[in-house]
């Protein structure tokens, strides 16, 4: 919410130069009168008869009768309370992110600031700065291992987004995984992201693949899947993430061995008519994303919105008021005659 002083204004504030010969009248009811023609050395004895002789005519109907006069100058000068806010139209661009949270997401085999990190969350970490860069797209967030699950419908609401995919869990003893079922389903995700996005009346649609195994899991191959996007228009960024020789602790595989499978992954970006990349290190994940970024260019308007509430009926029935109380007091408490 804007602050009151930030937020409040004018319109028209040449009104206020009223306020000048308004201070004038206030500077002449202060000012002497007459001096007194007859000038009586005590008049202990003459205030003590009659009334007692008040010093300002009508008590304060004057003092109301001026702020009456005030407040209605600035109820001309148009007071409001001014919101302004960017108002945006998508870009036409809705992007689904297929991200696989397998347990071979969990080898330690990138560097980050000179720290081993999970495979996991260096890809949390790029694919949130990717969201963050594109306000204007529409993104979904699929999560996949044995089968996809939802994480995310297509949104604009990338708070919400971001959100999803921070709580993206691997699998573990106490089931507590996003996704609980083991494997690598690459082409059910395909499948699943792409039907979120058929029904989208977008320009482009896009679906960001970013997994480290091969596909063995689901009723649908990866081509398969691949060749159902191609007709429905929809382009496939493949990112394989991971080091060659890295393998799974012998705790969740016993015998682990690395699922790499860059030729199927290069075919199904190549169906589409999209790329495909191969993140060694956290650099070269970045560098992918960046080029997707500039491929996929945004076109979106953005517009200020800004709203006015108008004080001046606020402002006006003040003035009305404040006057029809001075007017009051004179009429009940006249002042003297001469």
């Amino acid at each position: 919410m804007i602050p009151f002083a930030e937020s409040f204004r004018f319109l028209q504030p040449g009104w206020l130069l009223l306020l000048l010969p308004a201070l004038l009248l206030i500077l002449l009811r202060r000012g002497r009168g007459a001096e007194a023609a007859v000038v009586f050395p005590n008049l202990s004895v003459l205030v003590s008869l009659g009334k007692r002789t008040r010093h300002t005519a009508g008590g304060f109907a004057f003092p109301l009768a001026l702020s009456a006069l005030l407040v209605a100058i600035f109820a001309m000068a148009r007071p409001v309370l001014r919101n302004e806010y960017q108002n945006r139209t998508a870009s036409g661009i809705d992007i689904m992110i297929a991200f696989d949270v397998s347990l071979s997401m969990s080898i330690k085999d990138f560097i980050d600031q000179g720290v081993s990190v999970q495979r996991v969350d260096v890809a949390k970490m790029v694919v949130d700065d990717f969201i963050n860069r594109r306000p204007d797209d529409r993104m979904g967030l699929i999560a996949f291992a044995g089968r996809p699950r939802d994480a995310s419908p297509v949104t604009l609401d990338h708070k919400w987004l971001r959100k999803a995919l921070g709580k993206l869990r691997l699998n573990d003893l106490y089931d507590n995984g996003t996704v609980k079922d083991q494997g690598t389903a690459i082409g059910s995700a395909l499948a699943a992201a792409a039907s979120r996005l058929e029904t989208r009346d977008s320009k482009s649609k896009i679906i960001v693949l970013i997994t480290d195994g091969a596909s063995n899991s689901g009723k649908i191959s990866p081509i398969e899947a691949a060749e159902l996007c191609k007709t429905l228009g929809i382009k496939i960024y493949t990112i394989a993430i991971g080091t060659p020789d890295a393998r799974v602790d012998p705790g969740i595989m016993r015998f682990p061995y690395q699922e790499f499978d860059l030729p199927t992954l290069r075919k199904i970006a190549s169906i589409t008519g999209a790329e495909h990349y191969y993140a060694k290190d956290l650099e070269t994940l970045k560098s992918s994303f960046t080029t997707i970024d500039r491929l996929e260019k945004t076109d979106a308007k953005s517009f200020t919105v800004i709203e006015d509430t108008e004080l001046f009926p606020w402002f006006l029935g003040v003035a009305l008021l404040t006057a029809l109380a001075a007017v009051t007091l004179l009429a009940l408490n006249p002042p003297p005659s001469p």
